[in-house]
């Protein structure tokens, strides 16, 4: 999946992303099917972190920020997911 579909989708960080100029590599599942994009955020994240497209530079190339999911109170199951 390429372009404007992907702002929005949540995904993990499958190789460190290192910050600033310095991408790492996301797994974002999309379709059903895990796509992996170069990932550029200006801070350092580990793998393992749920993240966020906020923008793609193309080339499978996308910008993300850290992502952290959410309950309603007394709802605990609440919140995105990865199959959006």
């Amino acid at each position: 999946m390429a372009g404007q579909g992907l702002i929005g989708k949540i995904g993990s960080v499958s190789t460190r992303v290192r910050g600033g100029e310095r991408p790492g590599e996301v797994r974002v599942v999309v379709a059903g099917l895990p796509h992996h994009y170069i990932a550029f955020c200006p801070e350092s994240l580990p793998v393992g972190t749920k993240v966020l497209v906020i923008g793609t530079r193309g080339a499978r190339q996308i910008d993300v920020e850290p992502w952290t999911e959410w309950a309603a109170p007394g709802n605990e199951a609440a919140g995105p997911t990865e199959a959006m």
